[in-house]
């Protein structure tokens, strides 16, 4: 398992940041453009059809872009540099939470520098944004995430035989990949290297998650709970249904919490 971190240069990032202004998009995931570059009205870029929406953040963007391309291309050395120091730490961790051998899966992952602020993973195209704005180490830390996400559909899709077009959002079985990710996260040669975690330094997974009370528990401990002492398979069956269980409340706790940025 290895991710190389790329420029893949501006066209990319406007058609990023695009999927997160399409109609219906809540406020959490699409607000975060406005904050990060508040040169973009919301109002206006609210009333514009896609195509429009394209050609008015190219124009407020390209600027930036020009002005970054220096940064972005120093930081792709950086984020490879500091990948590499870790690689093997990385698999040995991964191999052991979910059972298999990482070397030799996901070698070829992508990690494209973006000026979108949210980062979106493919699965089966095998890359993910990462924002540029992140130093080294955060880049990892949000790297960390990605890869989880890769290796645990790779592992769920060979015991459950189900689509990988099941895996997006607002499926539950994504909902739950985020969601276990902070388990996973939980052994030391993960989180030693991840600078958001624990959850006091930001969290390795959405704040709605975080606060989420399921049945007078948080979630996330109900989640820890049942990785601990299991094979990794017998992990997702158990949390899975446990969701399935739930999903009524965890559904409506996520409406709630994005309905704002």
């Amino acid at each position: 398992m290895k991710v190389t971190y790329q420029n893949p240069g501006f066209e990319h990032s406007i058609d990023s940041i695009l999927l997160f202004q399409e109609e219906g998009i809540t406020p959490f995931w699409s607000d975060s453009l406005m904050y990060f570059y508040p040169q973009i009205d919301k109002e206006v870029l609210s009333s514009l059809h896609m195509e429009a929406k394209k050609e008015y953040i190219t124009k407020e963007l390209k600027t930036i872009w020009t002005g970054l391309t220096d940064e972005i291309n120093g930081k792709v050395e950086l984020y490879n540099a500091l990948f590499s120091k870790y690689h093997e730490q990385i698999e040995d961790a991964l191999s052991d939470a979910f059972g298999i051998d990482t070397r030799s899966i996901f070698n070829d992952l992508v990690g494209n520098i973006s000026l979108n602020p949210v980062c979106p993973r493919f699965l089966e195209e095998r890359y993910f944004d990462i924002f540029y704005k992140n130093s080294e180490r955060g880049a990892l830390g949000m790297s960390l995430h990605e890869i989880v996400h890769f290796i645990w559909f790779y592992v769920w899709n060979k015991h459950f035989g189900d689509s990988y077009s099941e895996y997006d959002t607002p499926s539950l079985k994504w909902i739950l990949s985020e969601m276990v990710v902070e388990s996973i996260m939980d052994d030391e040669r993960l989180a030693s290297i991840n600078p958001y975690y624990p959850r006091e330094n930001g969290g390795c997974v959405y704040g709605y998650f975080q606060d989420m009370i399921i049945q007078e528990k948080p979630i996330l401990e109900t989640l820890r709970t049942m990785c601990k002492g299991r094979n990794i398979t017998d992990y997702m069956e158990l949390s899975y249904q446990y969701c399935l269980d739930n999903e009524t409340e965890i559904r409506n706790h996520i409406e709630e919490s994005e309905k704002k940025f």
